[in-house]
């Protein structure tokens, strides 16, 4: 007997606690994943970095096919230039987000993450004329400062920190394709099931990172290859266990644990580089973070002031 897929259960269905646990043990393997890069990055040029995650990943997607019943019929798809379209913004977005991993402890990295979203409020209000809630524009207006002040002790000193502003220029870049890429995903999950996206999104960003070859990558062995290797495993693992807690715990549910994220960030930094950021980068990303929360939360704090307001009229 087979296990359903996400695809093919009842959106929400199982149990909200499983759903939970699955989104936390998801964030940690997501953040076991940045670990791994950032250590593999000291040897390895990013391109060859996403070709190892993606090509590794590949593993326990396909297993994880086979067990729910779904390889190869999962292969078959209806919109390939879909995925192809979903897979190029993907790709740039992991290349962009491995290189912030690169230049910056994976604490402010990971803070630059949470962006995506408030960038995507200046977008939907340029290019598709919407009209976001006051809140939701304050939050991205404050995101943005957290940025900045995350970027202040780059410029102490005599000279401009360039490692510290390169990354951050990665993350940000990384950001706006990955608002892309999360557009792109919401119309492909009209008609493809989760595990084809994975699939397809891990196999274009293998050739993409094998494309970087001849332009020089590291004689990879010993603990870079472990990491290399680690960096595939997790990366796919986390996506799996990101698709089962979606299909069984809402993703409104979910949505607060993603935040743990910034504290699996900080304690590997600790941990294992003895590393503190600047205090002023610190604040910063508590501003971003707190920032992405506010938009995350916004239709929940107007459905609150809503009830509010209508239990207090007379």
């Amino acid at each position: 007997m087979t296990v359903p897929s996400f695809a093919q259960r009842a959106p929400d269905s199982g149990s909200p606690a499983a759903g939970i646990a699955l989104r936390l043990a998801a964030t940690g393997l997501f953040a076991c994943m940045s670990l791994c890069v950032r250590l593999a990055s000291f040897e390895a040029p990013v391109g060859q970095i996403v070709f190892w995650r993606s090509a590794v990943a590949l593993v326990p997607i396909v297993v994880y096919l086979v067990i729910i019943g779904r390889f190869p019929a999962a292969l078959a798809t209806r919109n390939p230039l879909g995925h192809l379209r979903r897979s190029a913004f993907g790709c740039a977005a992991m290349f962009f987000s491995f290189l912030s991993l690169a230049h910056l402890p994976l604490a402010l990295a990971t803070a630059l993450g949470f962006l995506a979203p408030l960038v995507a409020i200046p977008f939907a209000m340029i290019f598709l004329k919407e009209r976001p809630d006051p809140l939701v524009i304050g939050a991205a207006g404050l995101g943005f400062a957290g940025i900045g002040l995350m970027l202040a002790p780059a410029f102490n000193g005599p000279a401009p920190d360039i490692s510290t502003l390169l990354g951050v220029a990665a993350g940000l870049a990384c950001a706006l394709t990955t608002a892309s890429a999360k557009v792109e995903i919401k119309r492909l999950t009209a008609t493809e099931p989760a595990g084809t996206i994975a699939f397809y999104f891990a196999l274009v960003c293998a050739l993409a990172g094998l494309a970087t070859a001849p332009f020089g990558w590291s004689d990879a062995h010993g603990t870079t290859l472990v990491w290399l290797v680690g960096a595939g495993l997790c990366g796919g693992l986390a996506h799996i266990a990101m698709t089962e807690a979606v299909a069984r715990a809402p993703v409104s549910t979910l949505a607060p644990f993603e935040y743990t994220a910034m504290l699996w960030a900080m304690g590997f930094d600790l941990a294992v580089f003895a590393l503190v950021p600047a205090p002023l980068s610190l604040v910063g990303a508590a501003v971003v973070v707190a920032a992405a929360a506010l938009v995350a939360f916004a239709p929940r704090l107007r459905l609150f002031r809503n009830t509010a307001t209508q239990r207090m009229t007379p």
